[in-house]
């Protein structure tokens, strides 16, 4: 396995969310329609999504959403297929990147990729962009889904993600999983936390 392969900067790693992402059998059955289904429930608003990959959940938001990824190859994807993207260096010197600019922010099936303190820099660097009152919303898979991708470093639970947006001062909103029962998460790849907080 090249080390590519556990590089989430990678074009490599870009080319793996193409592949899997556009297998035609996914279009075809609209695999995302459930997950596309959840996020809007939540009512984000314009959501600021931290670590946007090729544009999935962009999709979802039918373009009331901005990305941030580090992985430019990625960043050059979710362009291409239409979306508000951008590298962390391209944000700062955007419009955008003023203090509560936005109704949420994202973060995907992200922050399984770093461990506690990392991710703690990471949300309090962006939730200065969050108006007050505003969602912070978190997705991480379950074990199957935590098993199946090599980048992955740390397992996040509900009761993880709810300490660190306890550590954050957030309030909670809800905390779930989708979109089965937590018991499938150990067999089910796509099998999903989602942790819910408000923003002061």
């Amino acid at each position: 396995m090249s080390t590519d392969d556990h590089d989430t900067r990678a074009r490599r790693y870009t080319e793996r969310l193409v592949r899997l992402q556009g297998a035609p059998w996914k279009r075809w059955l609209d695999v995302q329609a459930p997950y596309r289904w959840n996020l809007r429930r939540l009512r984000p608003g314009f959501t600021l999504e931290v670590g946007c990959g090729i544009g999935r959940n962009l999709r979802n938001l039918g373009g009331h959403g901005v990305g941030l990824d580090h992985n430019p190859h990625s960043v050059q994807e979710a362009r291409r297929a239409g979306f508000r993207a951008f590298t962390p260096r391209e944000f700062q010197a955007s419009e955008l990147a003023r203090p509560q600019a936005f109704d949420s922010l994202l973060l995907s099936h992200v922050a399984e990729h770093m461990r506690r303190e990392p991710l703690l820099a990471l949300l309090r660097e962006h939730l200065e962009y969050v108006r007050s009152g505003g969602l912070l919303i978190v997705q991480t898979p379950q074990e199957r889904g935590f098993r199946s991708d090599p980048t992955h470093v740390e397992f996040m639970d509900l009761a993880y993600l709810r300490g660190v947006a306890d550590e954050l001062g957030l309030g909670r909103v809800r905390d779930f999983s989708f979109p089965l029962p937590r018991l499938f998460g150990r067999a089910f790849v796509y099998n999903e936390f989602v942790s819910v907080s408000r923003k002061a």
